[in-house]
């Protein structure tokens, strides 16, 4: 399964504003999208959900599900996020297809060491520096933080940087050995700088660099 080096976390504070958000992202070149609604419940959930997939369905882009991993089954996404606890994945893992991906979100080096152990797909390291968008109690790991890491990692299981990053931190954090970069405030203030991320991610469609799970 393959994973593009950019990823667009949805964001909004009402469905209209994120299904209006993700269509945007989509018409500028987005390949894949997190679909986050923050304290939504499953029923509201799944009415934006069925809203969104006829969008990425459309321009072909890949759609992530945070957490409601039936749904993710039900209305057949690329795969889901998990926020909780990593020890979720295996238990997961057998309510979806084969070929749905799951990622999961991590801190410290233990974190990711604990998501391999499952198996996980790809994994969320951060956040990068604090961000309104994620979640704060998290220490920010800087770019200190992802070198101390990937440097003891060294797994090709691709490991992506959130929180708070912008185009001007791209370069320092490929740097550190990360795969990708998934944002969300710096995209969702500016839609055309998905074009710009690619390119400094050299992770255009024809440029890609592509990542092969087993």
């Amino acid at each position: 399964m393959i994973i593009p080096k950019l990823h667009y976390i949805s964001q909004g504070n009402t469905s209209k504003e994120i299904l209006e958000n993700i269509q945007k992202a989509c018409t500028s070149g987005a390949e894949l999208v997190v679909l986050r609604y923050k304290d939504a419940s499953e029923k509201k959930y799944l009415k934006l959900a069925k809203e969104v997939i006829k969008i990425t369905t459309h321009y072909q882009t890949r759609l992530i599900i945070t957490d409601f991993y039936k749904l993710a089954k039900d209305i057949k996404a690329d795969g889901v996020l998990l926020e909780a606890s990593e020890a979720t994945v295996t238990f997961v893992k057998k309510h979806l297809y084969t070929w749905q991906n799951i990622g999961g979100y991590a801190n410290t080096l233990a974190d990711c060491e604990n998501l391999l152990d499952y198996q996980i797909n790809y994994i969320y390291l951060g956040p990068f520096k604090t961000s309104d968008t994620e979640n704060n109690t998290k220490t920010a790991l800087g770019l200190s933080g992802y070198t101390a890491i990937t440097d003891v990692l060294k797994t090709p299981t691709p490991i992506l940087a959130y929180g708070g990053v912008s185009l001007q931190d791209v370069t320092p954090l490929l740097n550190t050995d990360i795969s990708g970069i998934a944002a969300s405030d710096a995209i969702t203030q500016d839609f055309d700088s998905i074009k710009l991320f690619n390119q400094l991610l050299n992770a255009s469609s024809t440029q890609e660099q592509r990542h092969t799970f087993e």
